[in-house]
């Protein structure tokens, strides 16, 4: 067995343990009363079954490498020996795929990857036309979180002029949802006539898009009482008879960092209020995460999912009807589908170009 498939099985093998352990764990009544602690166990529970799954594909293919030379150096009939070189040769061809799968899967993973998101798109340079924008990447997102059955719920909007959002944030729940959508974080510039134009001439106008992992309620503990204020106001925009005429929206600044969120969403004052203070909780969580993804980013060439919020990522050409990723030059003609929602392709790129990176810096 090769030197390679020793460490592999190694690594993996140093993880059945822990796998059963976590098995009884989480079926004990006492850590099933302590939220905070089976929450965790849980999550780490069902990477493990995911690695233990590999584990059990990776020995049945080495077993049926060995198993199959074993018959080849045999005396055996014609049929039997034909049958093992085909099991051979299948075996082979399906283990360096097995093996790059669990080298990364080895890798210490994100912890924030498998959370919800917290996910707000602004309008920036461009005015009218960027705040249209906006509203356009809104819907792309929409689109493509309904494709993957996730759910998406409004928190806060401001309108534009003209149509679109000057300002949306929107929370996004499913499954491993910021492990996908954080490469979307930054710039995007749309280069097209805009509808605000007579003249048919193109223009450049942006918007920037700021993907946020959702806290857990046990991430950051906060004094409501002492470093909230709490404002309550009426909700503008659509939203039924009463949206303009009840003070049911709510804004909360925490005093210590300044930070302020508000909710409109929900007719409830009482909603309204826990959906903002778990965006609240987001946000100052994400000021101590950030520090981690700097720390991971200084460590290596690029860093697509973890770059400056204020660096240009994806050009969006409607003349041309192309989409450039410029952190790892992807182009595609599709447009029209790019913004129907179909934007998976370049998410799988983004994923590879990062996961390439990570095996340079922490190769086995």
């Amino acid at each position: 067995m090769k030197t390679e498939n020793h460490t592999l099985l190694s690594g993996l093998n140093s993880l059945a343990g822990r796998f059963e352990e976590v098995s009884t764990l989480i079926t004990d009544p006492a850590v099933i009363a302590d939220r905070k602690r089976f929450t965790r166990l849980s999550r780490e529970y069902r990477e493990l079954d995911s690695l233990m799954n590999v584990r059990a594909t990776y020995l049945q293919t080495l077993r049926g490498i060995e198993e199959a030379r074993t018959v080849l150096s045999g005396d055996t009939d014609a049929d039997m020996r034909e049958i093992a070189r085909e099991e051979l040769d299948a075996c082979q061809t399906q283990l360096p795929g097995l093996e790059e799968n669990i080298k990364l899967l080895l890798l210490p993973a994100d912890p924030q990857d498998g959370k919800n998101a917290i996910v707000e798109i602004r309008g920036g340079t461009g005015g009218d036309e960027a705040a249209i924008f906006a509203g356009d990447l809104f819907r792309m997102y929409a689109k493509y979180c309904e494709s993957k059955g996730w759910k998406v719920q409004v928190t806060h909007y401001s309108e534009g002029v003209t149509g679109g959002y000057r300002e949306i944030v929107f929370t996004v729940t499913g499954e491993g949802v910021y492990g996908i959508l954080k490469y979307e974080s930054g710039v995007h510039r749309v280069q097209r006539v805009p509808q605000t134009e007579a003249q048919g001439r193109i223009h450049t106008s942006a918007a920037t898009v700021a993907v946020l992992p959702e806290a857990d309620e046990f991430d950051v503990e906060i004094n409501e009482k002492r470093d909230i204020r709490r404002d309550e106001f009426c909700s503008s925009g659509a939203g039924g008879q009463s949206v303009n005429t009840t003070y049911s929206a709510i804004r909360l600044t925490h005093i210590p960092s300044g930070i302020v969120v508000q909710c409109q969403d929900e007719r409830s004052k009482l909603k309204n209020y826990d959906k903002a203070l778990a965006e609240l909780r987001t946000r100052l969580y994400n000021l101590e995460y950030r520090k981690y993804l700097d720390e991971i980013a200084s460590k290596r060439k690029t860093m697509v999912s973890t770059g400056d919020r204020s660096a240009k990522i994806r050009t969006y050409n409607y003349p041309q009807g192309r989409i450039t990723d410029h952190r790892i030059n992807y182009t595609a003609y599709n447009l029209s589908a790019f913004m129907d929602g179909n934007i998976q392709d370049c998410i799988d790129h983004l994923t590879v170009a990062e996961n390439t990176e990570r095996l340079k810096a922490g190769k086995l």
